[in-house]
């Protein structure tokens, strides 16, 4: 059902003028009178996102931390989806910024509360934040680690194992549900892209499906991740064509929060896997008794070939400073692989023989079919010559050829940018120096709008950045020392791997917790509450909200170029100047989003620690400018 507007309409006024009215009122008046502080720059950007509705085009709105971008965005979002009877949606750069926008307290709450509206907001994740009760099922059969499930095992609602069509079913199984579970014991149970969701026989009682079932009655608004976003523009035409809905249903408009992350979403949701377990896994789960000779001996070579594969990947891959490992392209590797297609085409044909025959359960045949024609895609994509950007990763544990096309640029230009949809950029930081034609170009955005104001903090008075001139190797001294004064800190390190190197040297064993120690929300929800001093994370840089006491101390420990890996590569090899054009832009975008963790609202204080080895030292005059206050 459609819901009413929060404002009046009337015959001798346009929907967008009674907007921006109603926006003045609650901007200029009803807020303020709530406690919230008149802010031009907030009231500005509110104005050209209307405009922007108008016109339907693309806008870059660069507002500076404490401008309060989400509300500004809020406001035309919700009145223009229950406009036009279509839900904004609302992009966010991952799972863990979701949960702070609709976190109790925050903007959306906040709105509901002061101006006295109900706002239909619901959530739709990415498809590995749920569970997948088939692979619960399998996990219980395997019985490695009794405590984690029975975590998740009380939290299954009654209805799922249940017959009662009385039972009231509602969505559940979400990742952030299951604080205590690790990140490594949830890539046990969550859904896996091998998983065959439309032959399932517990569909109709899988929380993911119910979830899907129940985001798609917004009235107001859906949030969801810049990836997911991503997977349903790709997928979307695949899926009407196999008669399944989108991921997605139509929205009024888009906002992309902290859309200079985008184009690495865009990137991840074109990536084609093929994980060294999997393959051998499914292949035996369909060696039963019954199924015809040539098919097995198909299955056994096909193993045998993919172990080859495997085998040349692994000792031709050169470890690099990320988690991706350059692979050594040789004549007998694509050989090889060639040669797996070919054996999956026969066994495809096999396949058919055997569905007739119906010796394999119709879920397990499916599953293997999709998966192995998928198999096959990606290595005719990776012995292909074109401008793919392929590596080694170690994923779940287990080893994994990663294949991505090295530009989404034309994908992104005709499927989103041309489509007549209103589309706002929100971030802190999308321009260099105002200028942004970096993320435009990297976007394929032809024509879009575009305005920066700056925040209104007096960071002069609120913010302190010092910086800490060593060898790499005393960083870590150098941030103990630092840790010995009590504050909230947040220590931002540039990968995964600076992280587990800071954590394995340092003499800091207390009141200290790293990401992917448990579920990443769960863990700011801690920090925040006090329950620790240090948050160690690599992926904190954007997005994470912790005013007043709750964060009164940034360390980064690197300045945050890029890291040396084969995508980075694959941008450099196609630019002119890749410090100029690639890394120095990519940094300063980041560090300015970093530094932005530490200044939320008018009453925050606190420290900026920049710790600099002799190389990162050379380069203090190229960022100064970025820098809020000075050093």
């Amino acid at each position: 059902m459609k819901n009413a507007l929060p404002f009046q309409l009337s015959k001798d006024r346009s929907f967008f003028e009674s907007l921006g009215d109603w926006m003045g009122d609650v901007l200029y008046d009803e807020l303020p009178e709530k406690g919230f502080e008149c802010r031009d720059e907030q009231i500005f950007m509110a104005y050209q996102i209307e405009k922007t509705l108008k016109e339907k085009n693309v806008l870059f709105a660069e507002a500076g931390v404490g401008t309060g971008k989400t509300i500004a965005y809020l406001l035309p979002a919700i009145s223009y989806a229950r406009y036009t009877g279509k839900p904004a949606l609302i992009a966010c750069a991952d799972e863990t910024l979701i949960e702070q926008l609709v976190k109790e307290a925050g903007d959306i709450f906040k709105l509901q509360n002061y101006l006295d509206i109900t706002i239909d907001v619901r959530l739709a994740k990415s498809r590995d934040q749920y569970l997948c009760l088939k692979r619960l099922e399998e996990a219980q059969k395997d019985g490695d680690n009794d405590f984690f499930l029975e975590e998740i095992e009380d939290q299954v609602p009654d209805f799922v194992y249940g017959h009662s069509s009385l039972q009231k079913i509602y969505p559940y199984g979400e990742r952030s549900q299951f604080p205590g579970v690790s990140d490594e014991d949830w890539q046990k149970v969550n859904y896996h892209p091998t998983q065959q969701c439309m032959v399932c026989d517990v569909r109709n009682r899988c929380g993911q499906t119910i979830h899907r079932q129940n985001y798609r009655e917004s009235t107001d608004l859906i949030i969801c991740s810049h990836e997911f976003l991503m997977e349903h523009i790709w997928t979307k035409e695949s899926r009407v064509r196999e008669g399944q809905m989108p991921l997605l249903p139509d929205v009024s408009m888009i906002v992309l929060d902290e859309g200079h992350l985008l184009e690495f979403a865009a990137q991840k949701a074109l990536t084609y896997e093929v994980q060294s377990e999997t393959l051998i896994r499914l292949l035996e789960r369909v060696m039963v008794d019954g199924v015809r000779e040539k098919t097995l001996n198909l299955m056994e070579v096909l193993q045998e070939t993919h172990d080859r594969i495997f085998g040349l990947l692994r000792s031709g891959s050169k470890e690099e400073e990320s988690e991706r490992m350059k692979i050594d392209k040789t004549p007998e590797l694509i050989q090889v692989c060639k040669q797996a297609v070919r054996i999956t085409d026969d066994l495809l044909e096999e396949f058919v023989f055997e569905s007739e025959l119906f010796t394999i359960p119709e879920y397990e045949l499916r599953m293997v079919e999709e998966f192995i024609e998928q198999y096959a895609f990606s290595l005719r994509l990776f012995t292909e010559k074109g401008d793919g950007v392929e590596w080694l990763e170690i994923i779940d544990g287990h080893e994994t050829l990663i294949v991505m096309p090295r530009l989404v640029t034309d994908i992104l230009h005709e499927k989103l940018f041309t489509s007549q949809l209103p589309i706002v950029f929100s971030s802190a930081t999308l321009s260099i120096e105002k200028d942004f034609t970096y993320i435009a170009d990297s976007l394929g955005i032809e024509k879009f709008q575009s305005f920066s104001v700056e925040s209104p903090f007096d960071y002069d008075e609120v913010m302190k950045i010092y910086t800490h001139q060593s060898s790499q190797d005393d960083k870590v001294k150098q941030v103990d020392a630092l840790l010995g004064n009590k504050q909230q800190t947040l220590i931002l390190f540039k990968s995964k791997a600076a992280m587990e190197y800071f954590r394995t040297r340092s003499n800091v064993s207390a009141n200290i917790v790293f990401e992917g120690d448990r579920e990443l929300s769960t863990i700011v929800k801690e920090f925040q509450n006090g329950d620790f001093a240090t948050l160690c994370s690599y992926h904190l840089w954007e997005g994470l909200d912790l005013p007043q006491e709750a964060l009164t101390r940034v360390i980064i420990y690197d300045l945050p170029f890029p890291l040396a890996d084969p995508l980075f590569d694959a941008k450099r090899s196609f630019s002119n100047d890749p410090f100029e054009e690639v890394e120095l832009p990519f940094m300063l975008l980041r560090l300015q989003q970093g530094i932005g963790r530490l200044i939320r609202t008018s009453s925050d204080h606190g420290e900026i620690h920049l710790l600099l080895n002799e190389e990162e030292a050379k380069l203090e005059s190229r960022f100064t400018g970025i820098l809020p206050t000075t050093i």
